[in-house]
């Protein structure tokens, strides 16, 4: 049977619409189960537009909602029934095993930290993304958790990264790159130089500094950086994939002799577009937390939600934060 998987369905910038129908999706075809956290009334008006009676789903109330503009701080002190605290107090209760939210990034992180704690061994939790390389997925981490970075930290992004690959994506002994301006020793900063000595020396397939293109061609599996570099290249990455899309569509509508060939080539535009699609990705896990979570971007839509919600289920099969403990 499948784990139980508690959604914050307040978070998301569409909610609960997006995060009910994702549920519902999830519940479908993978048979997952799910607690929907938030507004009972609100939830349970979404449900009823869908014939889901038959699905494995519940609601558990949560009468505060943390927005996008709290704090985190603020979402722990002062919201201590919001859906993002109940959902992760669920699985502590061991009522679920996981959580799903596309809410606030930094009251998320905060509330695993505090609810959860942290793997023995691990100062900063990070938060992953995978981003489409030319041969499978390249995760690259911090995505936006630590802004300012030591450079054990990013040691420890390196270890979680690759022992996370390595369970994800089934890959024996990820290939791991420190992000920096250039491949050459010299390159670099106080923090990469600091942090390219330590991986060195530790036990990872490390193969050095890399530069922003080699997470997309496929040369090696596992991208390190601090979480402001992360998130900047996150938000690039994601504008230049819509940026791309509006102009090929531009010049297609112009000319009839590209609409015929957008025609013969249909398939491939469609394969192109769901390779690059964030959802198809579904959430970033928060790794180094002694649980598991999933952040959602805030515009996710069900499928997005969808995937999630199966990423959660995959990810606390397989005790993650158990085997990093071991290798620290």
């Amino acid at each position: 049977m499948s784990v139980k998987i508690a959604v914050d369905a307040m978070g998301g910038d569409n909610s609960p619409a997006a995060e009910v129908a994702g549920a519902i999706a999830a519940s479908r075809q993978w048979g997952c189960r799910v607690v929907l956290v938030g507004d009972t009334a609100r939830i349970q008006a979404e449900l009823d537009k869908h014939q889901a009676r038959d699905l494995d789903l519940e609601i558990h109330h949560a009468s505060e909602i943390v927005g996008m503009h709290d704090s985190p701080s603020d979402a722990l002190r002062k919201k201590k029934d919001s859906s993002i605290r109940v959902a992760f107090d669920l699985v502590q209760q061991g009522v679920a095993a996981a959580v799903v939210s596309a809410g606030n990034s930094g009251a998320i992180m905060a509330c695993g930290m505090f609810v959860f704690g942290r793997v023995n061994g691990i100062e900063r939790p990070a938060i992953g993304t995978f981003l489409p390389n030319l041969n499978d997925q390249t995760m690259v981490l911090d995505m936006g958790a630590n802004v300012d970075c030591k450079a054990s930290h990013l040691y420890q992004f390196a270890i979680m990264g690759s022992l996370y690959v390595e369970h994800a994506l089934v890959k024996s002994r990820p290939r791991v790159g420190l992000l920096s301006n250039g491949a050459e020793e010299k390159k670099g900063n106080d923090l990469t130089r600091e942090a390219h000595q330590l991986l060195k020396k530790s036990p990872l397939n490390y193969l050095g500094y890399v530069e922003g293109g080699d997470i997309y061609n496929g040369a090696v599996d596992v991208v390190v950086c601090d979480g402001f570099v992360g998130n900047v290249l996150l938000k690039v990455s994601e504008g230049l994939a819509v940026a791309i899309g509006t102009m090929l569509k531009q010049e297609i509508e112009g000319r009839f002799w590209a609409k015929l060939g957008y025609l013969l080539g249909r398939p491939a535009f469609a394969a192109f577009k769901k390779r690059t699609n964030p959802a198809e990705y579904g959430g970033a896990p928060l790794l180094g937390i002694a649980g598991v979570g999933i952040v959602c971007h805030g515009s996710s839509d069900p499928m997005a939600i969808s995937i999630a919600i199966r990423q959660a289920g995959e990810y606390a099969k397989i005790r993650f934060e158990e085997k990093l403990a071991t290798l620290l």
